[in-house]
């Protein structure tokens, strides 16, 4: 093995200056806010230095042990996640008061936090010798365990308000879709990368020009996957980001659009089969069109999301001045909607940006990838980002019915946060691979 001689990340290290600022600044002028329901103590600052540290040390590792690794990445993580930190700092106190549940709401997320970074120093430092090769020679083994922890879902995890996600391990739950998102692009990467040539045309049907049918077996298990998750788990939000990272590899790999269009097509009736039998979907989809034919019940979320992004106007009501605690899963499914009442459209438009700019450098990433292979991972990995914001956003504000997926890196949350972290670790591997030793 080749030692790679230490190397001062400045350009990281700088960059990381903005998140840092954020999460300390940010809580300050929380605190300044005069709340007679709130208890504020200077104590509570600790969770923001505590992270900050986190990051500088995590950069400073990077460097000491010759992480060539893409240096825009890391800050543009970090101020999303100290983003999501600074929001749970603010909610907590009135979350709280709610329920005791949330009492350690802040805490908690540090100690996501702690363990996504881990997760994303480990798999750089862990895998960037061996880059990410290796995983492409058990492309069958992860297409497998993607099918296998859909099945152990759909047996055994308990039914929450229509849906089965979760599986309880002692004292820790995990949703096993969040991991079957990384499995199924390595499968996807694999096999489309084998079988490049032959996901082209090869016999006629009509129009089309499809590849042998036995090439076209394992795709036809991705889409069976997706639509076993929508019907038999009742999640729309994972079906959607499932076929819709499918969708989006399978171009890339083929350049055909006529399998994206035919996919769509196909998908979409499985949303309307399911819009009519599955009451679950049917009532997401009523209160997209209409929250306000239940505003106490069903539709009380959304009309109180609404709310609060009204209420944000332009430049926000300013940190820890809204009441966003209206909303019931505010740090969950609606912290957009929390974001858009204190930070205003501008404050909105910023999260978004950043969001863009951390998928758009995965897209570059992948486009310097040494082979195929690691492109693919690199592009589905991104689209991961890319269309769980655009879909919970999406909801949020009632441009499509609402998913009930997590904002990545600002939503409250271990299993998303965990994976989230564990991509972006990925795609460090990958751009380390494409600079010289």
């Amino acid at each position: 093995m080749i030692r790679r001689a230490p190397r001062f990340r400045f350009n990281e290290f700088q960059l990381l200056i903005a998140p840092s600022l954020l999460a300390i600044v940010g809580l300050l002028t929380v605190f300044l806010v005069p709340r007679g329901d709130v208890a504020w103590s200077w104590a509570d600052i600790w969770v923001s230095l505590a992270y900050v540290a986190l990051v500088y040390g995590l950069s400073l590792g990077f460097g000491l042990l010759g992480v060539r690794g893409d240096q825009v990445i890391l800050p543009l993580t970090a101020m999303l996640a100290g983003i999501g930190l600074l929001m749970a700092q603010r909610l907590h106190p009135s979350l709280a008061a709610r329920d005791p549940l949330y009492a350690n709401l802040a805490a908690r997320q540090l100690i996501y936090l702690v363990l996504g970074l881990g997760v994303l120093g480990g798999t750089t430092i862990l895998l960037r010798r061996r880059r990410i090769d290796w995983l492409r020679r058990y492309k069958y083994t992860w297409l497998l365990i993607s099918l296998a922890l859909l099945a152990v879902t759909f047996a055994v995890a308990p039914e929450i308000n229509g849906a089965r996600l979760w599986l309880t391990l002692g004292p820790i739950q995990v949703q096993p879709s969040e991991i079957v998102k990384i499995t199924l692009v390595t499968f996807l990467a694999g096999y489309l990368e084998d079988k490049r040539d032959l996901v082209g045309s090869s016999w006629r049907l009509g129009a089309l020009h499809l590849p042998p049918l036995p090439y076209l077996l394992p795709m036809g298990l991705m889409g069976a996957a997706s639509l076993a998750v929508l019907v038999l788990q009742n999640d729309l939000g994972a079906a959607l980001l499932f076929f819709g990272v499918f969708l989006v590899m399978l171009y890339v790999a083929s350049g055909r659009l006529v399998y994206v269009t035919a996919g769509l097509f196909a998908f979409s009736i499985a949303c309307w089969g399911a819009f009519r039998f599955f009451a679950r979907i049917d009532v997401r989809v009523r209160n997209w069109l209409d929250p306000w034919q239940d505003p106490l019940a069903s539709g009380y979320q959304q009309v109180q999301s609404d709310y609060a992004l009204a209420s944000g106007g332009l430049l926000g009501r300013g940190l820890g001045r809204g009441q966003p605690y209206h909303i019931p899963e505010v740090q969950t499914d609606f912290v957009f909607s929390a974001v858009g009442e204190e930070l205003g459209l501008l404050g909105t438009v910023g999260l978004l940006a950043l969001y863009l700019l951390l998928v758009m450098r995965g897209f570059a990433i992948g486009l310097r990838a040494r082979d195929g292979f690691q492109r693919l991972v690199a592009v589905g990995l991104s689209t991961i980002l890319g269309l769980q914001t655009l879909l919970i956003v999406g909801g949020v504000v009632r441009l499509i019915p609402l998913t009930g997926i997590t904002l990545p890196f600002v939503s409250y949350g271990g299993s998303s946060l965990l994976t989230n972290f564990l991509i972006v670790g990925l795609l460090m591997v990958i751009s380390d691979g494409d600079r010289p030793d």
